[in-house]
């Protein structure tokens, strides 16, 4: 089995959002992704990342770190913050549920992870931050 992967820890600030994407795009393009698997993917990490800004950190500072494994043509990738975490992780995996109404929030987040991924597991408590872990298989196509 190979394995290759990267670590990255950047602020939490919204401009960040698109560099994690991009890195994450760089670094899996290794497998020759389709442009909808890449598409996937950076969809996915766009979303835990501006998770952990709007609502681990109320958009104050913080630290996110974000980690990617290749394994095979698996894509591992986890992003976590060491915000306020979350209170119902079941409630907030609901579909149009949001926390942040006044910043017009959709409440989709954790539901475009899962319809982009093929793996999703949210770990949090209060006070803690959060742990969000996704898989993706390259290649299903083939």
């Amino acid at each position: 089995m190979e394995t290759n992967q990267m670590s990255l820890e950047f602020d939490a600030k919204s401009e960040n959002e698109a560099f994690a994407r991009i890195t994450v795009a760089a670094f899996i393009s290794q497998l020759d992704p389709t442009l909808e698997e890449l598409a996937d993917i950076k969809t996915a990490v766009s979303e835990a990342v501006t998770n952990s800004i709007i609502h681990g950190y109320d958009n104050g500072p913080g630290r996110i770190k974000m980690e990617c494994k290749l394994e095979d043509r698996d894509v591992f990738v986890t992003i976590e913050d060491k915000g306020k975490g979350i209170e119902d992780i079941e409630k907030a995996r609901e579909p149009l549920f949001t926390t942040k109404p006044e910043l017009e929030r959709s409440g989709m987040g954790f539901v475009f992870m899962e319809i982009f991924m093929d793996g999703l597991e949210v770990l949090s408590n209060p006070g803690e931050g959060c742990i969000i872990r996704m898989r993706k298989h390259i290649g299903s196509m083939a």
